[in-house]
């Protein structure tokens, strides 16, 4: 089945005891045994397993085309059981431009757990090859990176982690199943914050881990870290990333066109130095994005002449664009990246992020235009 039917149908169903049509929230933490000991019902405890939760799953696995998959407390706490599942001493490659949380993660937290990382340009095969060591464990992928918006080669890049036995995990946040499909690419892991376009409407926490393989290791030492530590999310932030899924297509789509449109328009005004956006056919990435991507997601940056004060100063006169953290949900937001992370950032300090939402495009062209005049 297609995507679009996919998002409405998979996991979901009537229910048997009632015939709703919308799925229930099983608000339950634990299931009654039959006399034997068993569960008949497949589930035991909260932390282990719960009815919303599986059906989610089930339908996150539907979306990516793969054999399982786990949801979690948020993005942030699926990025941390991949890493938990590992040993001390085991070598990660990771991108040097990529979620902020991400990075800080490797660098503050498991850095001290021993872990062995190494960040690179991901988008120079050279120097990922460079990196790679008979220990390396994971090659982290961002394709679209999280400010900048690089693309990274999926493909390539899995091939030489699959080279020294390592796993290629990659973070499809931003293009969503819709967009990019990296098992197709020859990702072994696929990890999701459903917080973002999945659940579409800024009003959840989640995250998600895809496996093309159901027997993969890393998957299931991930699963196996979540049980224990219980980083799972609520049934009601799972039913709520299930009703988002269902529109993800069609959101999608417009997220796309809009972005297009706005990058479009930025690109050609004297007031901007630089736009990121892969959908542009000047993105130094552009025609990887174009083999590996069906669609270009509905995020951007662009850089405003000037610093720090120039940008900051264009996003305070915005109307419609809500100066916020986060994206994917149905309202424009942009945000003075650098300033939310540590002085010892990269991110260019007249660079602002922008989700470009679900209104109209020249509604938000002319809000851009006149904060930029």
């Amino acid at each position: 089945m297609r995507i679009e039917t996919r998002a409405v149908h998979a996991g979901r169903g009537v229910d048997p005891a009632t015939g709703a049509v919308t799925l229930p929230i099983h608000l339950s933490t634990t299931f009654e045994r039959d006399a034997d000991g068993s569960y008949p019902g497949g589930h035991v405890y909260g932390r282990n397993s719960n009815p919303t939760r599986a059906a989610l799953e089930t339908c996150l696995a539907a979306l990516e085309g793969g054999a399982a998959a786990a949801a979690f407390a948020s993005g942030s706490a699926a990025t941390a059981a991949v890493f938990q599942a590992l040993s001390p001493g085991d070598h990660v490659v990771a991108p040097h431009d990529s979620y902020f949380g991400t990075g800080h993660m490797l660098r503050t937290t498991f850095t001290r757990w021993q872990l062995d990382v190494s960040f690179v340009d991901m988008t120079n095969l050279d120097e990922v090859r460079a990196a790679l060591k008979p220990g390396t464990k994971v090659v982290w992928v961002e394709s679209p990176s999280n400010p900048m918006w690089k693309v990274s080669d999926i493909a390539a890049i899995a091939a030489l982690a699959h080279g020294v036995g390592a796993a290629c995990v990659c973070d499809n946040t931003v293009p969503t199943p819709v967009g990019q499909s990296p098992f197709e690419l020859g990702a072994d892991l696929v990890m999701h914050a459903t917080t973002k376009y999945l659940g579409g409407h800024c009003d959840l926490l989640g995250g998600a881990l895809v496996a093309r393989a159901a027997d993969d290791a890393l998957f299931k030492g991930a699963v196996a870290v979540q049980a224990s530590g219980g980083g799972i999310p609520s049934p009601f932030d799972c039913w709520l990333v299930l009703r988002g899924i269902q529109s993800l297509a069609w959101r999608m789509r417009a997220h796309a066109d809009n972005a297009m449109k706005v990058a479009t328009f930025l690109a050609g005004h004297p007031r901007v130095e630089t736009v990121h956006y892969p959908g542009l056919p000047t993105h130094p990435g552009h025609a990887i994005a174009a083999r590996q991507m069906r669609s270009f997601s509905g995020m951007l940056s662009f850089q405003v002449r000037g610093g720090a004060a120039e940008a900051m100063g264009v996003a305070a006169k915005l109307r419609l664009f809500t100066r916020a953290t986060s994206f994917g949900g149905t309202e424009s937001l942009v945000e003075h990246r650098a300033s939310v992370e540590p002085p010892t950032t990269k991110t260019p300090q007249n660079l602002l992020r922008v989700s470009v939402g679900l209104e109209h495009p020249d509604d938000l062209i002319a809000d851009l235009s006149e904060a930029l005049a």
